[in-house]
């Protein structure tokens, strides 16, 4: 009966600790889910892996080891203590004297554990962050001959987590004897004193074996409380990242008014931003009314604030002074749900998924769309060429990021994306540039069909893939210098003549 009650205490205790570790997994992957770009911006992948993943397990080892012991324990304490009290107080309270230097020492320790388990958390996070540029650049490694210092770099920060994780046992095994050696200078005086009042017959033998006994019993229960410190200090310390983490504020989303199909005029006002209240200006009071239908290039030198200004109009982030409207209405008093259902982005950093082809394409519609109208997608970005010599086509898995395929596929996987979304508002960021000739000027000619009756801004290196566009914006340390037709521009003979000048000689000389 024993054995079965045991099996059956213990498997309900730990289905509560998956629970919770469950729970908490859920809560912050919903929480990641909410946060604004910025907060992306300045932490990396490792460190917050390191919270789903280490810290969740800390706060789990907390709420079943730890707690286990302290009810088992505590009680079996409380109850000696309080056996002792009804054998002989004066005896009991004189064992007590020892509480207040028990109370010191764990407080002294707990302080410091705390403090550890905290610094080895962010240890933790930097040793995943680690891992993760490694597994990411694998292929700059071997090609640069990065193994030795990589090597090394990783042996640094793991053999920083293994010190600290020596102090952290160090500091817990060094309170327990510190703790028992109170508790046994309290037994020789209990004993002592005890033999004083045996002496004068104010205490009878089975009176003191029994006082004696419960002191005895104490030390086990006081021992394992002091080990459990340690695995409590440390839940609590992931505890407080954790909900340090879900206390972070979520993208601001206080726009109410709702908008179906929008036309797509877009109007920029004196929009300026930077990314941090210290840092300089990389969009200083940009100006442009842009007409439904249009298409605007973005040009200009790199770091001049294209990809910037585009990051602004689905609010990725807020401009610091000015203000964006979408058919007239400021995008800030729109939902963002709202606002991005009307948008379809195409960036130069192509993002897919571990999963099928279709997966990837049926992002752009909420995973709603046919297998004709991924295919009609995939056709309009001539991937389906493609797309048919895989293995199980469009049911094809493509690896992390689509590494089972060329840069040149991957792009046109998410062109295909954004042209199933059919937004009426395209945000195309060099969304040619890992293609080869003959594959851009099919994918040209798509996205030139797809820009009919749709408002569209197109950033791009390569000036002679937007000669077509309405207008042309030249961008130069955040600010536009220069707006108008490519004939127009060039005529002017400023910016973007040389730039487009410059583009043509390095094409000249590289043929």
């Amino acid at each position: 009966v024993r054995g079965i009650t045991d099996f059956i205490g213990k498997l309900a205790m730990d289905w509560v600790a998956h629970r919770v570790v469950m729970d908490l997994r859920n809560a912050l992957f919903a929480k990641l889910l909410t946060l604004p770009t910025c907060y992306f911006d300045d932490h990396s992948a490792g460190n917050l892996l390191s919270r789903l993943t280490y810290d969740v397990n800390q706060v789990m080892t907390a709420t079943t080891q730890a707690l286990v012991s302290l009810v088992k324990d505590g009680l079996s304490v409380i109850g000696l203590l309080g056996w002792m009290l009804y054998l002989n107080w004066q005896l009991s309270l004189m064992a007590f004297l020892i509480a207040p230097g028990i109370a010191l020492i764990m407080r002294l320790v707990s302080r410091r554990l705390r403090r550890l388990s905290r610094e080895l958390q962010e240890l933790m996070g930097d040793l995943n962050h680690v891992i993760d540029e490694v597994l990411q650049g694998h292929k700059v490694i071997r090609i640069f001959g990065g193994q030795d210092y990589e090597r090394e770099r990783f042996h640094r920060v793991n053999n920083r987590v293994r010190q600290f994780n020596l102090k952290l046992a160090a500091l817990s095994e060094g309170s327990g004897p510190l703790v028992q050696l109170l508790a046994i200078i309290a037994l020789g005086a209990v004993i002592y004193f005890a033999a004083l009042q045996s002496a004068a017959n104010q205490i009878t033998v089975g009176g003191f074996v029994s006082l004696f006994g419960a002191m005895a019993m104490l030390l086990a229960p006081i021992k394992r409380l002091t080990k459990v410190n340690e695995h409590l200090q440390r839940g609590l310390a992931a505890a407080e990242t954790i909900f340090a983490l879900l206390d972070e504020p979520p993208e601001p989303d206080q726009g109410a008014q709702a908008i179906g199909r929008a036309q797509g005029q877009i109007s920029f006002h004196q929009v300026s931003h930077r990314y941090r209240s210290d840092g300089a200006e990389v969009i200083h009071k940009f100006n442009l009314e842009v007409q439904p239908g249009e298409t605007i290039a973005l040009v200009g030198p790199s770091g001049s604030g294209k990809t910037t200004l585009m990051s602004l109009l689905p609010r990725f982030y807020e401009p610091d002074s000015g203000e964006i409207r979408l058919d007239g209405v400021p995008i800030r008093e729109l939902r963002l749900a709202d606002l991005r259902a009307n948008l379809a982005y195409v960036s130069q950093d192509i993002v897919l998924f571990n999963d099928t082809v279709a997966a990837n394409i049926a992002y752009g519609a909420g995973f709603k769309a046919s297998e004709s109208q991924l295919i009609e997608a995939a056709e309009g970005a001539y991937a389906m060429e493609f797309i048919r010599e895989l293995p199980q086509g469009l049911h094809t898995l493509i690896g992390e990021n689509g590494a089972r395929l060329s840069g040149g596929q991957r792009q046109r996987l998410a062109i295909a994306r954004a042209l199933l979304k059919n937004a009426p508002i395209l945000i195309l960021d060099e969304a040619t540039s890992a293609l080869d000739t003959q594959s851009e000027r099919k994918v040209q000619q798509a996205l030139d069909a797809l820009r009919q009756g749709r408002t569209a801004f197109v950033i791009a290196h390569r000036l002679s893939t937007i000669e077509n566009a309405d207008r042309i914006v030249v961008l130069d340390r955040g600010g536009m210098v220069e707006i108008g037709a490519h004939l127009e521009l060039l005529h002017r003979n400023g910016l973007y003549a040389s730039l487009y000048q410059m583009q043509a000689q390095n094409a000249k000389d590289n043929d």
